[in-house]
């Protein structure tokens, strides 16, 4: 058993003496950059879902639901402008003001009942597009 132990301690020693070396490429550490930036940005910001109306999917490449981070629906519409800048113009006029027949619901609230653009979010929320209908 002796034997058996110096062995295993010998090829364990001839292991260590030989670590491969990893050299760390700019392209490793470019990429672990974005990673951490990534990392940070998504917990800084609230994750949020945004139902998209069958009539405004064109406007998103036919996406029905969109995930982004915000903290308020202000925020929301931000995100939207730089993502999707035909759905922002489809929901707010050339002011950023809501357009006046477009309805933005936080969870089962209009947004115009609580807080407006400055409403807050919180992670899970759910904002819902919903265009008027009107007719007879």
């Amino acid at each position: 058993m002796g034997v058996a132990n110096n062995s295993f301690q010998v090829r364990a020693k001839a292991f260590d003496a030989h670590p491969q070396e990893h050299k760390v490429t700019a392209h490793e550490l470019d990429a672990n950059a974005v990673l951490v930036s990534l990392a940070h940005s998504l917990t800084s910001a609230t994750k949020i879902t945004i139902h998209v109306p069958g009539p405004l999917r064109d406007c998103c490449a036919g996406a029905a639901v969109l995930a982004l981070s915000a903290t308020t629906v202000r925020a929301v519409l931000e995100e939207l402008e730089r993502r999707h800048p035909a759905l922002h113009r489809s929901i707010c006029d050339e002011t950023g003001t809501v357009r006046r027949h477009i309805n933005l619901f936080v969870n089962t609230h209009h947004m115009r009942d609580r807080n407006g653009l400055d409403t807050p979010l919180a992670p899970g929320d759910e904002v819902t597009i919903l265009p008027a209908v009107s007719g007879g």
